[in-house]
């Protein structure tokens, strides 16, 4: 069987870099993704071709310590990213190449919170959220840091899959730290099957939400952001999962939406109540659900299930047939093939779904309509994203091909990091912020 390499990448030591102007203080790329997981910037001007030999569009180029394939995300003119560091072998079992076992890691490792300027590169603060040996195992493809942070502008939140998750302030200062317990999804129905967490952290208003589904205990909670104490926790009977929550407002109802391997869900963000469910049942689900339009896109699976979109405001098990297409609140749903690891993309009216063997389909938003199918010629772990009618896709072998958007496939750059990209880039102040096994980019538009 295929193996999830559910998250994102980073790896080693000091840094390098280069001036360009102030950078506008403002919430930019706050969490997986962006805000609501939408993967869409617009306005930032990014550049179509760079070149990281020669330094060009490139503003800075940052040595991280350690293993990682969480994303970074950007507030400001701050830049935080996850590692664990302490010897892992920083080598990589590109595509299919490494099997299903779990992998080595030393006998201890610091987990660490990372804090990059924006505007140089520089690292601002490093803080070992947790130190020890391993609680769990990781995928061979995986890391023992793959959950993206998560920021409002005055806490930092992370999780790491062997110490739990831990808050920051802006400047470093240790805020809370709460033990999750010994977070070990591995394959469904082996309970000696350990691949990693990579379930980022959601914050809304004072809460921060974490879903745990793993071998067994598996729970959604909500924690006070201001003081780490656990409000509500809704036990969840389902099988192991990777996949990032996401907070959906709609017709007045806000909600918490998640995925599992038995239904998607939607749960009353104040106590934790489940509103409605759609059974989809399937093994080893990683990408994230997301909100476009009128739509929420649920996707994920191994075997390559369907993408299927469902109509906010449901009531109870809303389930239909696995064969129907259509329902009461089942828009549309597309024949197998969706992604297997990457979170969809929607933009003008488009879905973008990409295999990581390097397929990429383009679907109607609307209708679910297939518009192409294209092959990449490479493979993928992260996610695309879109500014300004292009589309950003990073690729395993080092690779961010953008892509023109709209109903065709064109391909108008491939540039080469160097390096293998695990992980969503973030996108803010006119920067695409590139994250390789072993640097930060920030990618920007310096020709004139």
């Amino acid at each position: 069987m295929r193996h999830p390499h559910p998250a994102r990448v980073a790896s080693m030591v000091p840094l390098v870099a280069a001036l360009s102007a102030p950078l506008p203080l403002a919430a930019d790329w706050p969490s997986f993704r962006g805000p609501f997981a939408r993967g869409v910037r617009d306005g930032e001007g990014l550049p179509v071709e760079w070149d990281v030999r020669t330094g060009r569009n490139v503003r800075f180029k940052t040595p991280i310590p350690g293993l990682g394939h969480s994303s970074p995300i950007v507030w400001g003119d701050r830049v935080f990213l996850t590692s664990a560091a302490g010897g892992a072998d920083r080598s990589l079992k590109l595509g299919d190449t490494g099997g299903i076992a779990p992998a080595d890691d030393p006998a201890a490792l610091a987990w660490k919170l990372l804090c990059v300027s924006a505007r140089d590169g520089r690292i601002l603060w490093e803080r070992d959220a947790f130190t020890g040996p391993p609680r769990t195992r990781r995928h061979a493809k995986g890391s023992q840091a793959n959950a993206t942070p998560a920021t409002d502008g005055t806490t930092v939140v992370a999780i790491f899959g062997s110490g739990g998750i831990a808050a920051y302030y802006l400047d470093g200062r240790l805020k809370w730290k709460t033990d999750l317990g010994a977070l070990n999804p591995g394959l469904f129905g082996d309970s000696s099957s350990e691949w990693g967490h990579a379930s980022s952290p959601v914050i809304d208003g004072d809460r921060v939400f974490v879903q745990v589904d793993r071998h067994a205990d598996s729970f959604l909670a909500a924690f006070d952001l201001a003081s780490g104490r656990r409000l509500w926790t809704v036990e969840r009977d389902e099988r192991p999962v990777w996949s990032t929550p996401t907070v959906h407002e709609s017709g007045g109802r806000r909600e918490l939406i998640v995925v599992g391997g038995y239904h998607v869900r939607g749960y009353d963000l104040r106590d934790g109540r489940e509103l409605w469910r759609f059974r989809d049942e399937a093994e080893v689900k990683t990408p994230t659900p997301f909100a476009a339009g009128e739509l929420l896109v649920f996707s994920g699976g191994y075997r390559g299930r369907p993408i299927f979109a469902l109509k906010p405001g449901a009531t109870g098990d809303v389930t239909v047939p696995e064969s129907a297409t259509s329902g009461p609140f089942l828009a549309w749903r597309t024949e197998p093939g969706g992604p297997y690891t990457t979170t969809p993309l929607a933009y003008d009216g488009v879905l973008y779904a990409v295999r990581d063997e390097g397929i990429l389909i383009a679907h109607d938003l609307a209708t679910g309509r297939r518009l192409y199918e294209a092959r990449t010629s490479t493979t993928h772990s992260a996610s695309p994203v879109a500014s300004d009618g292009r589309i950003y896709l990073a690729a395993e072998g080092g690779e961010v091909l953008v892509l023109k958007a709209g109903r065709t496939f064109e391909v108008l750059a491939r540039n080469d990091m160097g390096e293998p990209c695990m992980a969503t880039p973030a996108v803010g102040a006119g920067t695409l912020f590139v994250r390789t096994t072993g640097h930060l980019y920030a990618v920007e538009r310096r020709e004139h």
